[in-house]
């Protein structure tokens, strides 16, 4: 890599789903303790950062994403001063620190929100918030729907008693929208990154950054329930992807600049199509946003190049690097998805059990997938657990059920929880050294995981961990990966990738039916499954040093 790269240009940042990572108190949920114990595990997979879902104190209607004080630590997860030994911990190991703000929403027991609750319409306390009057009494303002199902307004009940305004929130009702015409919550959030930069956190991901400025008339969308997991299928979209966002940005990014080290920001922007995106990272604005295109893309040669293509091109106008996903703690994991003949089926959360995925493929396409994403130009971001290979839990029993797109929907779509299930680190029987005490975790582990601990392929130099920890060694030492430009290589069959990154190196994926004889090379750096009689097999990557 180039020595002289700013840091979140090319780093590799694990995502932690505090919840699911490690268990360090013995009730069964994941904690700032748990994650303090996995450090060196962390700095052993190489990453260069971590980015912690939402710590903050919340009554957990949506896994945090629901922020009652944004100044704290929730009691479930530990304290502000364990927190802040865990940033100083991980700068200790090299590592740096992200974390995530909820700016879109509150949670309803957030005292502003509480606040405007107990005051008159039209009141400074309302005015933080999207209250409008109803169309009728019972009728909201909008057709505006949930993401998570039903409507998107509440209406409340007056101090006097009487049936009165409608508040919107895009997600649950205990998820109450922000009014970012408001000079109040602009404040509150410029003063709100303050607070965690002065203690030394090194970025933030901006949750729904795509979401915080709505159309002043509020007109009805007339397209019906939209999935926040789907890219708006319209440029001027009432409340998704709206221009007035990048005024905040760009206040935020000179913000930032205050500070020394290189602080970054991250958008989870899901936007129409890359030529928006790239507007979130224009110079002056955010860092980096997540290439969400390349997530949601099957396994197909042509879909593939296509999005690398357009991302790159839509981002180098601005200057930006790509950020690569594969996985997040909001879509079935990789292993899945890759297993299924068209793998961009059931990418965001379940709505319905669909056939059963061929774990074996997913699992070969998943490290291939690993190869590719990891020589491409830019950053790129490793959900916890998939270096394990882990699979989506799709038989969850309903009784366990927990994120609030279950039960919103009349329990047709089961949500986001089979992505999330507490990992495997140890021993044979769950929790399989996820909580150090033994208490069963917040979510049950399948009993085949055993087989995945981290413990056990620790030492088997052909695990998914070690293809991890053999690639982000590899990426981090060789200088033509990382930061850069990269060229296609042509010539070669239509389900055959190659492309270059100099100097002299590379990445070859077959994903076609038949082995692929590897074009001239020195030697083969690291491939994602053996190399055959100098043949590549099928679903298989490799990084040839030329």
């Amino acid at each position: 890599m180039p020595a002289d790269t700013l840091w979140w240009r090319d780093a590799v940042i694990y995502q932690i789903y505090i919840r699911s990572m490690a268990d360090g108190d013995g009730d069964g949920v994941g904690d700032i303790a748990g994650i303090r114990s996995r450090l060196s595990y962390l700095r052993e997979l190489g990453v260069d950062a971590v980015w912690i879902t939402p710590w903050y104190p919340s009554p957990m209607a949506d896994g945090g994403y629901d922020v009652a004080d944004y100044r704290d630590i929730d009691p479930t997860f530990g304290t502000l001063t364990n927190a802040e030994s865990l940033i100083r911990e991980i700068h200790e190991r090299g590592m740096r620190l992200i974390v995530d703000l909820v700016p879109n929403h509150t949670s309803h027991c957030h005292e502003w929100f509480q606040g405007a609750l107990a005051a008159a319409p039209g009141s400074r306390e309302r005015q933080r918030y999207v209250f409008r009057d109803g169309k009728s009494p019972d009728q909201p303002p909008n057709d505006w729907g949930s993401v998570f199902g039903g409507p998107a307004w509440t209406q409340v009940t007056e101090p006097d008693g009487r049936p009165g305004q409608w508040y919107l929130h895009l997600f649950a009702p205990e998820q109450p929208d922000l009014n970012w015409d408001n000079p109040e919550v602009r404040a509150e959030f410029e003063d709100v990154l303050r607070f965690w930069l002065d203690r030394g956190v090194d970025g933030f991901r901006i949750d729904v950054a795509h979401g915080l400025v709505k159309h002043p008339d509020l007109p009805d969308l007339g397209t019906g329930h939209e999935d926040v997991l789907e890219p708006p299928d319209r440029v001027h979209h009432p409340h998704w992807d709206r221009d007035g966002v990048h005024d905040i940005y760009r206040s935020w990014r000179r913000l930032a600049e205050e500070y020394p080290g290189d602080r970054m920001y991250v958008a989870e922007a899901w936007v129409a199509k890359p030529e928006r995106l790239a507007r979130y990272v224009r110079p002056g604005e955010l860092h980096t946003a997540f290439n969400f295109d390349f997530l949601r893309c099957s396994w197909d040669s042509a879909a593939l190049r296509s999005v690398i293509d357009t991302s790159l091109h839509a981002l180098r106008g601005v200057g930006a690097p790509a950020t690569w996903v594969l996985s997040n703690h909001d879509v079935t994991r990789h292993v899945t998805r890759y297993g299924r003949p068209h793998s961009t089926r059931g990418s965001g959360p379940q709505r319905e059990l669909i056939e059963p995925p061929d774990l074996e493929v997913g699992t070969r396409r998943a490290r291939a997938a690993l190869l590719l994403m990891l020589a491409l130009p830019g950053s790129a971001y490793v959900y916890q657990g998939e270096e394990l290979g882990l699979e989506e839990v799709e038989d969850l029993p309903e009784e366990v059920l927990q994120d609030p797109t279950w039960e919103r929907s009349g329990r047709t779509i089961r949500g986001r929880d089979g992505c999330r299930v507490p990992l495997p680190w140890s021993g044979v029987a769950q929790p399989f050294g996820f909580s150090l005490n033994g208490s069963q975790p917040w979510l049950p582990q399948p009993s085949h995981w055993q087989g995945l601990t981290a413990e056990a392929q620790q030492a088997d130099q052909h695990s998914m961990l070690s293809l991890y920890r053999d690639a982000l060694r590899a990426r981090r030492e060789h200088p033509a990966l990382g930061d850069g430009t990269m060229s296609w290589v042509d010539g070669v069959p239509p389900d055959v990738l190659v492309f270059r990154r100099d100097p002299g190196l590379l990445c070859v994926v077959n994903l076609s039916e038949s082995p692929y004889p590897l074009p001239e090379h020195g030697r083969v750096l690291l491939s994602s499954e053996p190399v055959q009689n100098g043949k590549l097999p099928r679903d298989t990557a490799a990084w040839l040093e030329t």
